[in-house]
């Protein structure tokens, strides 16, 4: 059984990068990608993911989509907050998300599988 994970980034080519890492990993099934925090929430609903990366800085959010978010996470799914900037700031906005995880999108590359299958066990 993979674990269902959906992708949320407003960068083609960090999504572009993600997709490359995920390849190959018969454990892990990309079963969606967003680009924008509503996007985010209708897949959240409609492919019900195990794992959501989600960038915590994607374009025209606001503070009440960011809650959405959390609102619509459900006893089976795991946050996996991304940001270029790991930061006090950033940091702390994911664990008001309730975000299981935080990577630096820099470091992406070496702790993405692993981190993901942490936060699915």
């Amino acid at each position: 059984m993979s674990i269902k994970v959906l992708l949320a980034d407003d960068s083609e080519i960090v999504r572009r990068a993600i997709r490359l890492i995920l390849r190959g990993q018969s454990e892990i099934e990309l079963v969606g990608e967003a680009s924008d925090f509503r996007q985010t929430i209708r897949m959240m609903n409609d492919l019900n993911p195990q794992v959501i990366i989600l960038d915590l800085h994607m374009p025209n959010g606001t503070a009440a989509m960011l809650l959405d978010i959390k609102s619509h996470l459900n006893h089976d799914s795991r946050l996996l907050a991304i940001s270029f900037l790991d930061d006090e700031s950033a940091r702390t906005l994911a664990e008001n998300l309730g975000a299981a995880g935080f990577l630096d999108k820099a470091k992406i590359g070496l702790k993405l599988i692993p981190t993901i299958m942490q936060l699915a066990a």
